[in-house]
């Protein structure tokens, strides 16, 4: 029967569901308001790379979950697809633009990976001072470090069952906002 070609399966919602959330966490207005992230098209996409980046990395880490990664990435790339045509970036140029995006994933992801596996905050704040906020001095930086920290320390506390179900909990950059306030 050709009906089964058309029918969403468990694994389709799982990823749209995980992306969903990593979406709905990139733009909550608290990154753009109190962490100073710009609210634009290359502000939004940066706060995107850098969530995917994380929970790929966690997903990287388990063999059960691996697979995962590779088709939330997939998703991701379809939807950046998607951004750019209703953008209104012609067909030819899509592909040039993919290339790009895609690179600048692998770019950033690489640095926040090596910029988190130092002790200090010093290499993580500066690829987020460079990539996120473009080169400026913000002050923002060591606020956006400790949430990516405190990302990480969440998400290796999610089972491999938690993602397969589609459930990833990252944490609240307010409360993390607080925190360094405090501090």
């Amino acid at each position: 029967m050709i009906f089964p070609l058309f029918r969403r399966n468990a694994r389709q919602n799982t990823i749209s569901t995980l992306y969903g959330t990593i979406v709905a966490q990139a733009r909550l207005p608290c990154f753009y308001r109190e962490y100073a992230v710009p609210d634009t098209i290359n502000g939004r996409f940066e706060l995107l790379v850098m969530h995917l980046a994380l929970v790929l990395d966690r997903l990287a880490e388990e063999p059960e979950v691996r697979d995962l990664g590779q088709s939330l990435f997939d998703h991701f790339c379809r939807d950046m697809d998607d951004n750019l045509r209703e953008l209104g970036i012609g067909d030819l140029a899509v592909p040039k633009q993919m290339q790009r995006m895609g690179e600048a994933f692998y770019g950033r992801a690489q640095a926040y990976r090596k910029a988190l596996g130092a002790t200090d905050n010093e290499a993580l704040s500066e690829a987020i001072k460079r990539n996120i906020y473009d080169g400026g001095a913000t002050g923002r930086t060591t606020r956006l470090a400790a949430y990516m920290r405190e990302a990480v320390r969440d998400l290796e506390g999610q089972s491999a069952s938690a993602f397969l179900s589609g459930k990833i909990l990252l944490p609240n950059p307010k409360v993390t906002v607080l925190v360094e306030d405090q501090a």
